[in-house]
């Protein structure tokens, strides 16, 4: 996220050096509240005026206010504090662009809250021949993380170029892609459920980062109480702007329903559900196959790969076809184990491809991928 070329105003002595971290390459300017009387520092309007609260005379500061919101044309304004007065925070709700940042937060939070006011917005179009891939676990450890790690991996060759691919973690209390890839866990979706309707493709460019193999990842920090702070509405936010800025979006998707995982599931064009080959595993995608059939009749078909197939003939693990029987389904696919190459690029961080790219997973996921998009996007667009 750059905030080159924009003019931010600092009012406040006190968050003059973390606004200097947040905004590094802004013209920042810091000044008192007689600046917001429309003495301005700079030759024309600030991109972005924010307000230490903490440092300025709550009477002053909401009569200031209140000011700026008779002008014609007022700055955005992001007031920075806690406890802050109930008069100043409905002046300020009445500015046509307005948000309140509470304390404690850091710089990273800083540049989060000012990038949906200060940057710029634009609304883009959906893309008609994207689609979204959501991939998820019959039980735990059944390596859907891997898969779909792999798959966005897959993607982003066959879609190369910028924001072409997106790979988002939804296991927001322990979910690991970020530690897998060795990439930055940016997504602050809890203090974006304050106002996830602020949520644009300004604040998804302040949450993503760039991951191994070519892909974009938005991962959250491990957090156990995440799935209590982060709303459904943030959560469906953040895929309906990812899906309008990226060709290809997928999802590692918790197996534990969520309040949001049925809505978040409806709008994918591919579900899969990944099984190994233990009869507990297969029993278990068996049931939430037909259990997301039953409560979505017209979402997106749930899919079984079945991952690490024993390269041996003969061996205790149920063969494809015993397992589709156990399925009562043909599979989408299937994936060979390699533990050594699944577990090198683990340790060295990024996607098997580049570590390991004759690797029979890469093979197998590149042949899944290439079956499933002959199928055309089950909704024509990005979603």
């Amino acid at each position: 996220m750059s905030f080159a070329g924009r003019r931010i105003l600092i009012i406040g002595d006190g968050l003059a050096e973390m606004g200097r971290q947040a905004f590094r390459d802004a013209v920042i300017d810091t000044g008192g509240i007689d600046l917001l009387q429309g003495r301005w520092a700079f030759d024309e309007t600030p991109h972005l005026v924010v307000i230490d609260a903490a440092g300025v005379a709550p009477e002053g500061l909401s009569a200031a206010v209140a000011a700026l919101g008779q002008a014609t044309a007022p700055p955005p304004i992001l007031l920075t504090g806690e406890h802050l007065p109930a008069g100043l925070v409905r002046n300020l709700m009445r500015l046509p662009r307005s948000d309140v940042l509470e304390a404690p937060f850091s710089a990273p939070d800083l540049a989060v809250a000012a990038a949906g006011l200060a940057l710029p917005q634009p609304a883009p179009a959906a893309r008609p021949t994207s689609r979204c891939w959501m991939v998820t676990g019959a039980v735990g450890g059944a390596g859907a993380t891997t898969i779909a790690i792999e798959i966005a991996s897959a993607l982003a060759v066959r879609h190369p170029g910028s924001r072409r691919v997106c790979l988002i973690d939804l296991n927001l209390v322990d979910g690991s892609v970020a530690a897998y890839l060795g990439a930055s866990a940016n997504m602050m979706l809890g203090k974006a459920s304050q106002a996830p309707e602020r949520i644009d493709p300004a604040v998804l460019d302040a949450f993503a980062s760039s991951a191994p193999g070519g892909f974009d990842l938005l991962a959250a920090e491990r957090d156990p109480t995440a799935f209590d702070t982060t709303s459904a509405d943030a959560v469906l936010r953040i895929l309906e702007v990812a899906c309008q800025v990226y060709d290809v979006v997928v999802v590692d998707l918790p197996r534990h329903r969520r309040a949001w995982t049925l809505e978040a599931i409806s709008g994918a064009d591919e579900l899969l559900v990944v099984s190994e080959l233990t009869v507990p595993a297969l029993l278990a995608a068996r049931s939430l196959a037909a259990e997301i059939e039953t409560d979505l009749p017209d979402g997106p078909p749930p899919q079984v790969v079945l991952n690490r197939l024993a390269k041996r003939v003969f061996g205790p693990a149920p063969s494809m076809g015993e397992a589709e029987k156990a399925l009562q389904r043909k599979a989408a696919g299937g994936v060979t184990s390699d533990w050594e190459a699944a577990a090198a690029s683990a340790n060295l961080g990024g996607p098997i491809s580049q570590h390991r790219p004759k690797s029979r997973i890469v093979k197998d996921v590149g042949d899944l991928v290439d079956r499933l998009l002959v199928a055309p996007a089950r909704h024509g667009r990005a979603a």
